[in-house]
């Protein structure tokens, strides 16, 4: 018995380990450079998302959520990833301003799915929101589909980009 005790110790000693190494968001600089095509994150609008990696002092960034969620979906990543972050666009200033401390976990966000909005690299973008009421409303206005990260079709992000598609700029 004292053995199985001890076992079960172990265990729950090394899931508390796992999840403490999950780092804190980063605020979004004006020298954070998106991963995919090193552009400065900041110049582009719309939400933004941050990836921690396991042995990396820094996270990689993206000036689109699309792009985040495609890298996510990628199997070709350097390292095991610690956190997911992204904009809450239910508080951000604007669009254009997307805010640079408002970060919330991914795993957490509603994504508005499909709708016909440009993000900051000009592809239809995936739209994060802390409350699910917020991301409805976007929905509604700018058409899509409220859903969790899991739940994003591949085809929403890994797919051929459409640049000639008359997309919205919220404001």
């Amino acid at each position: 018995m004292r053995r199985l005790a001890l076992i079960a110790l172990l265990v729950l000693a090394a899931c508390k380990e796992e999840l403490a190494e999950a780092p804190d968001p980063v605020d979004l600089t004006p020298d954070a450079l998106s991963y995919f095509c090193q552009m400065n994150v900041a110049e582009h609008g719309g939400p933004k998302g941050q990836v921690h990696l396991k042995g990396y002092p820094a996270p990689l960034f993206f000036a689109q959520v699309r792009d985040m969620v495609a890298y996510l979906k990628s199997p070709e990543r350097d390292a095991d990833i610690t956190a997911i972050y992204v904009s809450d666009m239910g508080v951000a200033p604007s669009w254009r301003q997307p805010g640079i401390s408002n970060w919330i976990a991914a795993d957490d966000a509603t994504f508005v799915v499909g709708a016909d909005v440009a993000g900051g690299m000009g592809a239809r973008e995936v739209v994060p929101f802390a409350d699910p009421a917020d991301a409805q409303v976007f929905a509604e206005t700018y058409g899509g589909t409220a859903m969790r990260l899991p739940d994003i079709p591949d085809a929403e992000v890994l797919g051929p980009v459409d640049l000639d598609l008359t997309l919205e700029t919220p404001v």
